[in-house]
């Protein structure tokens, strides 16, 4: 429950936010409830458009997605991405 969630603080109020990674593979541990489809957009964007855009990694998403038990279906689009 805690893997993924980081601490920010907002005008003065600390807020737990999950990470990119964390984002989107809960987007694919709830993909019946909001589409496969936006999970596969969120998927997309996650590592940005360049080596010094890149917002997370294929590793960093692989490792959330082995916690949130969505490995198998992540797999094949990674291997897509990478």
């Amino acid at each position: 429950m805690t893997e993924g969630i980081d601490e920010q603080d907002i005008e003065g109020v600390p807020m737990r936010v999950s990470n990119v990674a964390r984002t989107v593979t809960d987007c694919f541990e709830y993909r019946n409830k909001i589409g496969l489809d936006v999970a596969l957009d969120a998927l997309k964007e996650a590592p940005g458009q360049g080596g010094q855009d890149r917002r997370v990694s294929i590793d960093e998403l692989w490792h959330h997605a082995r916690l949130d038990r969505v490995a198998n279906v992540m797999r094949p689009y990674l291997e897509a991405l990478a």
